[in-house]
């Protein structure tokens, strides 16, 4: 039998397969950041995955970077998560919360009183985001004092407990795609001259006090974290990403997290190599995977598991499908972030009873 289809040890969790859902935007949440009911089949669909990490959920609303994103700050966003993890786990599914701070990746109309993005120095990032008004320029953030990065942790403990109540089986830290904690990381974005900035110890500062916070919250077996070393996305650029990589990696062995996630999209380095062997923990690989290469990567110890992102989007039976070596479902992009079922809980099923 295919490696795919075997239990797998992650954290305090034994996963039945390997095959993860990745996490992806999907902007299925309100204005006030709260997801709607079809939130809760679209996740309890694909249940069959061994594990489901969510869309990226901001921990503050400071930390909002997209129109219809959720949250899981408020009363009202746990009770709506509360609902997606109850159905989840009524189909035997295990689901992780991926917490996304956007930090200069956002702009004035997503944020409480059109305040001014913040990040780890007042530096634009290159490039627009979708606002309700359509497509507008990032701006020049501000800079993150000493005692607001101290809070900033905190909002992160707090939304990792929030993710508990609401009834979630771990935390995903979100440190990828150029959003708060990698522009912690990155020398591109991170010019600083204290604690948290100049030497790679001190811009991977960040990220490990965010990881100690989550961990005092729900334990060490229940906290992931989630890179995309070279992706270069949102104008992420450090100067020199294996030494910063390799370091975080390193550090990341006192804190006995529940796994890794590695996500690669067009890094020249391997960096599935030179990270693997560096962790303590269940190693998780993504990035333009398909069956035979998952297979490949598993049977020659390279990775834990495989994440897919696209595919479980348009196959919510994905596990099924390659178990059977059935066709796939074509992924719509014109419907990936609109409002509503169509291209969200419409994909049909290899069994249209399963779909109910």
């Amino acid at each position: 039998m295919s490696q795919l289809f075997t239990p797998v040890p992650v954290g305090r969790h034994t996963l039945p397969n390997r095959l993860v859902m990745a996490p992806m935007t999907r902007s299925r949440a309100d204005d006030a950041g709260v997801p709607d009911d079809l939130v809760a089949t679209y996740y309890a669909q694909r249940a069959s995955a061994g594990l489901i990490i969510t869309e990226g959920v901001f921990p503050t609303a400071m930390g909002k970077g997209y129109v219809r994103t959720p949250g899981i700050e408020s009363d009202e966003q746990i009770a709506a998560w509360k609902k997606v993890t109850a159905a989840v786990h009524a189909k035997e599914g295990r689901i992780f919360m991926q917490v996304m701070h956007c930090g200069r990746i956002s702009h004035p109309s997503l944020l409480p009183n059109h305040a001014q993005p913040v990040a780890p120095s007042a530096i634009k990032p290159a490039g627009q985001t979708w606002t309700g008004a359509g497509m507008q320029e990032f701006v020049t953030p501000r800079e993150l004092t000493p005692e607001e990065i101290a809070g900033v942790i905190n909002d992160y403990r707090l939304a990792t407990r929030r993710a508990i109540e609401a009834g979630f089986d771990g935390v995903e830290l979100h440190a990828a795609s150029g959003y708060l904690p990698e522009q912690f990381l990155s020398s591109g974005s991170n010019h600083r001259q204290d604690q948290y900035g100049n030497s790679v110890t001190n811009r991977a500062r960040f990220v490990l006090e965010v990881l100690t916070a989550m961990v005092a919250e729900a334990g060490s077996d229940r906290v992931g974290i989630k890179i995309s070393p070279e992706m270069h996305f949102n104008d992420s650029v450090d100067a020199n990403p294996q030494e910063t990589y390799t370091h975080l990696v390193e550090q990341l062995r006192d804190l006995n997290l529940s796994y890794l996630h590695v996500a690669l999209f067009g890094a020249k380095t391997d960096y599935h190599g030179l990270l693997r062997p560096r962790f303590n923990g269940a190693y998780l690989m993504g990035g333009g995977l398909d069956q035979k290469s998952a297979e490949s990567a598993l049977a020659d110890g390279r990775a834990d598991a495989t994440v897919f992102g696209s595919a479980f989007l348009a196959n919510p039976d994905l596990p099924e499908r390659f178990r059977q070596g059935a066709a796939l479902n074509t992924p719509d992009k014109n419907t990936f972030y609109s409002p509503g079922a169509q291209g969200y809980t419409d994909y049909p099923f290899l069994n249209a009873s399963n779909a109910a």
